[in-house]
């Protein structure tokens, strides 16, 4: 069950990497930020096409732009991450059966 969580959770990393990376170079390609960010071209493009589905991005014949959604989800990014966190955070147990609770 975990494994699945962090393997999620690295997916959307890549997604975010990518998000950014079309966000301070845009337009731009593929090969540029398979070269930039070190993933494959195959995990590049599937984050690509999440982001498009979103609504995040668009393509173009000189590469990816961002929408004018992107920069609302971004603004709103911050608060998510830390709501999310703060959920996981309460799921910890294992300071409760450390205290014997």
């Amino acid at each position: 069950m975990i494994d699945r969580l962090e393997k999620e959770v690295d997916m959307l990393l890549r997604h975010f990497d990518v998000l950014r990376m079309v966000l301070e170079n845009e337009p731009i390609g593929i090969v540029k930020m398979s070269n930039e960010t070190g993933y494959a071209h195959h995990k590049v493009r599937y984050s690509l096409r999440v982001l498009e589905e979103e609504s995040l991005i668009e393509p173009t014949s000189q590469g990816a732009t961002t929408t004018d959604q992107a920069r609302a989800f971004v603004a709103e990014l911050d608060d998510n991450v830390e709501n999310i966190s703060d959920k996981l955070e309460g799921m910890k147990i294992g300071e409760e059966l450390e205290a014997g609770h």
